[in-house]
């Protein structure tokens, strides 16, 4: 159990390396945070920070995120010996829980982080690369018809649990990953349920097709 133990706190601590708050250091101590909808995901820091701000955001949350579940499962660390009584499935979805978890909840940044749809999309491309396209098809077109970038990755999130269920795919660990990731994606955006339910959420205007013409 020990290598259970320390590759979930080592996955969990990668994950509260925030990229928005890491770039945002790196150019002068900018914290999102305080700025647009004060949340430090990779949205709020195209809205508030522009792109480049925002690419170099999104390549650090994917990162961690693929190296959690791709990499550190299967790493011969030291001192902590490969244990051949630990499910390695589980042992991955673990990984996987914890560094979405750790970026959500970062230790490092009094636990305020991002809500978790980058870092799971990396978890994605390092658990089951091919259902990284059809959670991200699901994402665009929410997108595209509704506007709400909100509902779409609650959306795309659920599709993953769906794609597993209707593929060849079996695996109860990962099943059972998907279904509990629905969950706490949906709760949290529970705020941005909130502003929908209102009608004040925002739209995203360059990509909602439907959006009112000047």
């Amino acid at each position: 159990m020990l290598e259970l133990g320390v590759k979930t706190l080592l996955a969990y601590l990668l994950g509260a390396l925030i990229g928005s708050l890491i770039v945002g250091r790196l150019r002068g101590g900018v914290d999102i945070r305080t700025l647009g909808s004060g949340n430090a995901g990779g949205t709020n820091a195209l809205r508030t920070q522009g792109a480049w701000f925002a690419l170099w955001v999104m390549v650090i949350d994917i990162g961690k995120g693929w190296v959690a579940t791709a990499l550190l499962p299967s790493m011969d660390l030291p001192l902590i010996r490969i244990d051949a009584s630990i499910d390695r499935a589980w042992l991955t979805v673990a990984c996987a829980t914890a560094v979405v978890a750790g970026h959500v909840y970062p230790v490092w940044y009094g636990f305020r982080g991002g809500k978790g749809a980058a870092t799971l999309v990396g978890v994605l491309i390092g658990l089951q690369p091919a259902a990284v396209i059809p959670v991200l098809l699901v994402w665009l077109l929410t997108v595209m018809v509704s506007g709400f970038v909100g509902l779409a990755t609650m959306l795309a999130v659920a599709s993953f649990p769906i794609y597993l269920a209707v593929s060849a795919n079996k695996s109860v660990a990962l099943l059972t990953f998907g279904c509990a990731m629905v969950l706490f994606v949906c709760y949290t955006h529970r705020a941005n349920i909130a502003r929908m339910r209102e009608g004040s959420e925002n739209r995203v205007r360059r990509l909602w097709l439907f959006r009112p013409r000047a």
